[in-house]
């Protein structure tokens, strides 16, 4: 137990303060960069902040998830997704440098809370963990939607990364329907869209 526990906070550390690292290609590199005006290039920025924070949460999420599975496949299916998770980590966090911008100060706060989310959803048994997983997948989803209603026309190499992070959601989503997912019920989806609509709104400006 104490060397899980030393794992899982190395895990925390890494990935609240070290830089992400991907295995594969970071979408729309070989786009030429777009001739975005400072209003533009900081919005922009503060849209792949806001991501680059979902990111954090899903990889606590998952984090709380798996240390609270006791299903070998359900674990290895969060770990799976997790690593995906990583990757859109470094490709956001690449992105906001290239604008010119930072990620956001909360996203220590924004650990703890999924982690702990993660957790209690763990508890509930598997196939609302699973639910759970489902339900996360499909409102980031969304939520990546609007993001790309909502960058700078010309900013394709910020929409080629959200494009490539709302089909990897998708899949996620469905895998955790795949092993059984529950559907959770409307005051707990509802709770979940109050708490991501605070997160995006604190971390576009902090």
């Amino acid at each position: 137990m104490i060397d899980r526990a030393i794992i899982e906070f190395d895990r925390a550390l890494r990935t609240v303060f070290a830089s992400a690292s991907s295995v594969r290609p970071v979408p729309g590199e070989e786009v030429d960069e777009a001739a975005l005006n400072d209003a533009e290039r900081r919005h922009a920025a503060a849209l792949m902040r806001v991501d680059h924070a979902g990111e954090i949460c899903a990889q606590a999420l998952y984090q709380g998830q798996a240390m609270m599975s006791r299903d070998p496949t359900i674990r290895g299916a969060l770990r799976q997704a997790s690593q995906e998770e990583t990757e859109h980590l470094a490709w956001t966090e690449r992105r906001i440098a290239d604008l010119g911008g930072r990620k956001s100060l909360l996203n220590p706060f924004w650990y703890g809370g999924a982690l702990c989310l993660g957790m209690l959803a763990g508890r509930f048994g598997e196939r609302l963990n699973l639910g759970f997983l489902a339900e996360t997948e499909r409102q980031v989803e969304q939520h990546l939607k609007g993001h790309l209603d909502a960058l700078p026309a010309g900013d394709l190499r910020s929409r080629a990364i959200v494009e490539q992070m709302k089909e990897d959601e998708t899949g996620h989503a469905d895998t955790a329907v795949r092993l059984g997912a529950h559907e959770l019920p409307a005051p707990v989806k509802a709770a979940m869209k109050l708490g991501a609509k605070l997160m995006t709104t604190l971390a576009y400006r902090i």
